[in-house]
């Protein structure tokens, strides 16, 4: 069972992001806040599986909340979901560069959303499809910096340009001809190694480094 909790402002929205994430059988919401302090405080209390985090809320904003849950050693089995009103580039990289796991827009689908949670909880990056392009484009506008790349073998180089493509691990081992465990212990490195928190990350360094531009497709 995925545990997920919801953090927003709003009480309509959390009651409707609560029966739409509960309409499966795999999903359970074990809590909900109204801020970022209470959401941060609700986190540190019930660790939950998976955060669904508003931007804009009174006092510490999601952004904030973010940053504090993904710095807490204690959460580490933790992924925050950003989902939100709004796409403007400072939020979605404010989001990123906080350790948020994923981004989706509020008008998601119900499926969606659920296929969202899951991915997260198993450690998958998730974009929304509305925000992609954007994000990735200003990622890469003048700050294309390989020194990342540096410190990496050939095949680490692969296997990170793949994940910025969006493959999972099944995907990456047919491509370069890994067995599955092969392929989830170069992801495991190459999150060591580049001191990336999770997927979300390296899919961001990908784009950085320059091994994927915008508009690549899988």
């Amino acid at each position: 069972m995925i545990r997920v909790v919801l953090v927003d402002d709003q009480e309509l929205v959390r009651t409707g992001l609560r029966a739409l994430a509960e309409h499966a059988d795999d999903i359970t919401v074990v809590g909900e806040a109204a801020t970022g302090t209470d959401g941060l405080e609700l986190v540190r209390a019930v660790r939950p599986d998976v955060v669904l985090m508003d931007i804009r809320m009174p006092g510490m904003d999601g952004i904030e909340a973010t940053r504090r849950i993904v710095a807490d050693e204690s959460l580490g089995g933790t992924g925050v979901l950003v989902l939100t009103t709004f796409d403007e580039d400072d939020h979605v990289f404010g989001a990123i560069r906080a350790g948020a796991a994923g981004y989706l827009l509020k008008d998601v689908s119900p499926e969606e959303l659920r296929s969202a949670v899951r991915a997260v909880a198993a450690g998958e990056p998730v974009l929304a499809a509305g925000v992609t392009r954007t994000v990735m484009d200003a990622v890469v506008r003048g700050r294309v910096d390989t020194a990342p790349l540096a410190h990496l073998t050939a095949r680490e180089t692969d296997v990170l340009r793949l994940v910025g493509r969006g493959l999972n691990n099944r995907e990456i081992a047919d491509e370069l001809g890994l067995s599955p465990d092969s392929a989830r212990t170069y992801v495991s490195r190459l999150l060591a190694r580049l001191g990336a928190r999770d997927r979300a990350r390296l899919v961001v360094l990908a784009y950085e480094t320059g091994l994927v531009r915008p508009g690549t497709s899988p």
